[in-house]
């Protein structure tokens, strides 16, 4: 099982290659340039902001986790236990993110996941870790994986940008044929995916940041 590459997914010669891959690449770098690199550092905060970002907007999401990243002052476990129920409502997290939050801080506090050496194992088996801690599903451990080791050929089916955008530049529609057309973009489907959002958050005039 090969191990995750460390090379940026954002470089030139990879963003050559995806442009002659499929003209929707093409399209999109004339129109917007090429997609940001989009890399956040290892580890328990960015993990915990994936967390706080699922099924919310990218605007909820940062504003929720600023007001928590503020309010605790050093974002750690440690400190995510001492907080109360009222706390993470007052700081806008859901009941339900708490819990993962709480669960996510458990796991590093008991050994059960060391998320500094993640990198050194091989993809499958970083999914099978970050997946045994509940909250954290394929979406949060495609995004971590992506984001944060810089894994170079992930494809999130689940991320509702990815799919609106392949079916508003293709003609391709289902489920599994959208699947089936990322294939053609092995093994750079991660940098197929900046482009993607790239071209979803452009037109929108959003930002990750």
């Amino acid at each position: 099982m090969k191990k995750i590459n460390i090379k940026n997914i954002v470089n030139t010669a990879s963003i050559n290659q995806l442009r002659k891959t499929d003209k929707i690449f093409e399209l999109i770098y004339s129109k917007y340039g090429a997609p940001p690199d989009w890399s956040r550092p290892e580890g328990f905060v960015s993990l915990s902001q994936f967390i706080i970002g699922q099924q919310v907007s990218l605007a909820s999401a940062k504003a929720h986790f600023v007001k928590l990243n503020d309010y605790l002052g050093d974002f750690s476990p440690v400190n995510i236990l001492k907080l109360t129920d009222k706390e993470m409502r007052d700081c806008q997290i859901s009941r339900q993110k708490a819990n993962y939050l709480r669960g996510l801080s458990s796991a590093i506090l008991n050994g059960d996941i060391d998320l500094e050496n993640l990198s050194e194992l091989p993809e499958t088996d970083i999914r099978t870790k970050l997946k045994s801690i509940k909250g954290i599903g394929d979406w949060t451990t495609d995004v971590y994986l992506m984001f944060c080791l810089q894994s170079k050929d992930i494809f999130p089916i689940g991320d509702i940008a990815v799919v609106n955008t392949i079916k508003e530049l293709t003609d391709v529609k289902t489920r599994s044929g959208i699947i089936l057309l990322a294939e053609n973009w092995k093994p750079l489907r991660s940098l197929a995916v900046y482009f993607l959002w790239h071209y979803y958050l452009s037109k929108r005039n959003r930002s990750f940041e």
